[in-house]
C-alpha cells in the first residue's frame, strides 16, 4: 500500500529525513516511532502531499506522489498532531462541510456522516457545537473527518495525544475496527506499550533514518537474543534456584519469594526443555510464562545505534 524509497527532505543545511525507506502492506497497522525531531511528522506531511520531498520516491497504492498528488489525496486520510476545528459549527455540520469539499452528494454525505459518528461513538453529539466537546471527542471527530471520503490509507500523527486512559482505549478500539474494515493505518505515537498491542509492524526512526522495522516480536528477538521467563513454584524455591543456575542456557535469576524471573538464551524448544528439567526434578512449578518483548527498551537502544532493517 505504501512504499517509500530513499526519501530525503532538507531545509538548507539541515536534513530532516535522510534516505528513509519504508514499506507498509495493505491492511496493516504500522507504528511509526521516534524521538522528537526524528522526522516522523515531516515524513507524514510528505505522504499527505503537504510537503514536497527534496528527493526520493513515495508511492501509495501504486500511485507515485510526484506524478499525481491529487490521486494520492483521494486515497489517504490525514490527521495531524495539531488540528483545528470550526467551533461555530455543529458536529454534523462539520462533517457535512468536509464531505462537500470532497464533492460528495448531499444525501450520500449525510448517510456517511451518520455512519461515521456511530463508528466513533459520537452519534448522540451530532447536534452539539464542536467547541463543547472534550479533547477526546474532538480527536474522534477529526478521525471521522479523515474517513469521510472512504480513504484506503490513514495517516495518523499522535491521534491519542493528550487523552486520558479511557479516551485512549476508545481510540484503540476504533483503530482495531478500522483494521477489520480493511483500512491500512500509519500511526505515530509516544505511547509505545499501546502501539505494541495494536500494530502488526513498527518502524523506529532516528535522525531522519529508519533504524529498525519489522514485527514487534521479530525486533525483540533479533535485538535482545534472550528470553525472560517468569515462573512460580509452590515450594523448594532454593532447590529450584540451584537447579536453574546449573543450566547452561540460564544467564540470570531474580528471586522474590516464590516468584522467579529467569533470563535465558535459546528458542522456545530450549525453554520447553528447561521446564521439563524442573518438572522431572519434582520442582512444583505453578506457572511458567515467557515475558512479552519490551518495545520501550528496544526504542531506547536502537535510537543511538546503526541502521538495522529486519
Amino acid at each position: 500500500m505504501l512504499i517509500i524509497r530513499d526519501l530525503v527532505k532538507r531545509y538548507g543545511n539541515f536534513t530532516a529525513v535522510d534516505h528513509l525507506n519504508m514499506h507498509v502492506q495493505r491492511g496493516q497497522i504500522f507504528g511509526f516511532i521516534g524521538p522528537n525531531g526524528a522526522g516522523k511528522t515531516t515524513t507524514m506531511k510528505i505522504i499527505a502531499t503537504l510537503l514536497a520531498p527534496t528527493s526520493g520516491q513515495v508511492m501509495v497504492d501504486g500511485v507515485e506522489l510526484q506524478k499525481d498528488p491529487i490521486k494520492i489525496r483521494e486515497k489517504i486520510g490525514y490527521m495531524p498532531d495539531f488540528f483545528g476545528v470550526y467551533d461555530n459549527l455543529k458536529v454534523m455540520e462539520y462533517l457535512d462541510f468536509y464531505g462537500s469539499a470532497y464533492g460528495i452528494e448531499y444525501r450520500q454525505r449525510r448517510r456517511i456522516a451518520e455512519d461515521l459518528l456511530e463508528l466513533v461513538d459520537l452519534r448522540d453529539k451530532k447536534d452539539a457545537y464542536v467547541d463543547t466537546l472534550s479533547r477526546g471527542m474532538k480527536q474522534r471527530l477529526c478521525l471521522a473527518r479523515c474517513l469521510i471520503h472512504n480513504p484506503e490509507l490513514l495517516i495518523l500523527d499522535e491521534p491519542a495525544s493528550g487523552m486520558d486512559p479511557r479516551a485512549r482505549a476508545e481510540i484503540k478500539g476504533i483503530l482495531k475496527e478500522l483494521k477489520r474494515m480493511g483500512k491500512t493505518i500509519l500511526i505515530s505515537s509516544h505511547i509505545l506499550a499501546e502501539l505494541s498491542e495494536i500494530c502488526d509492524c513498527v518502524g523506529i526512526i532516528d535522525r531522519g533514518r529508519m533504524v529498525v522495522q519489522g514485527s514487534v516480536d521479530h525486533i525483540v528477538r533479533r535485538m535482545e537474543g534472550e528470553a525472560v521467563v517468569r515462573l512460580k513454584v509452590l515450594r523448594d524455591v532454593d532447590r529450584a534456584v540451584k537447579l536453574l543456575k546449573e543450566q547452561p542456557m540460564v544467564t540470570g535469576i531474580v528471586q522474590e519469594e516464590q516468584f522467579l524471573e529467569v533470563t535465558c538464551k535459546g528458542n522456545d524448544e530450549e525453554l520447553w526443555k528447561l521446564l521439563r528439567t524442573l518438572v522431572n526434578s519434582e520442582i512444583p512449578v505453578i506457572s511458567f510464562n515467557k515475558a512479552e518483548g519490551n518495545l520501550e527498551h528496544i526504542f531506547m537502544e536502537v535510537t543511538s545505534d546503526e541502521e538495522m532493517v529486519l
